[in-house]
């Protein structure tokens, strides 16, 4: 059961847990200047990197193997210490993924949501 959360304090994942938001991720249609291609996953992303808020878009290809949650929902992505103990328990949609050297990922769902968890090694 979630615990009742009042409007002046922060999400359990930060306060309690330790999370710390990374970025938004937004699925689009539209093809944006920047975008860089990830070419295993069949998507381009764009806008992290000058985003003051972490907004990132992204744009999938037809046969993406992205989870169809991921493609469709807007998510959430934190960075954890330990992403094995962070999954512990939870949905899991995907990962744990190398997505770049030196970033592990892994893809949870909650309450309908996607929320990407994210370690840097």
């Amino acid at each position: 059961m979630n615990k009742i959360r009042q409007d002046n304090k922060l999400p359990e994942a930060i306060e309690e847990w330790g999370w710390q938001f990374h970025h938004m991720g937004i699925p689009s249609a539209i093809e944006r200047p920047g975008e860089k291609y990830i070419p295993h996953l069949k998507m381009y992303v764009c806008g992290f990197e000058t985003s003051p808020f972490g907004v990132e878009w992204m744009r999938f290809e037809a046969d993406s193997p992205v989870h169809e949650l991921v493609q469709t929902l807007p998510h959430i992505a934190f960075v954890v210490d330990d992403l094995e103990d962070a999954i512990k328990d939870r949905e899991l949609l995907s990962g744990p993924d190398i997505p770049s050297p030196g970033l592990r990922v892994a893809m949870i769902e909650h309450n309908g949501a996607p929320v990407e968890l994210m370690v840097f090694e």
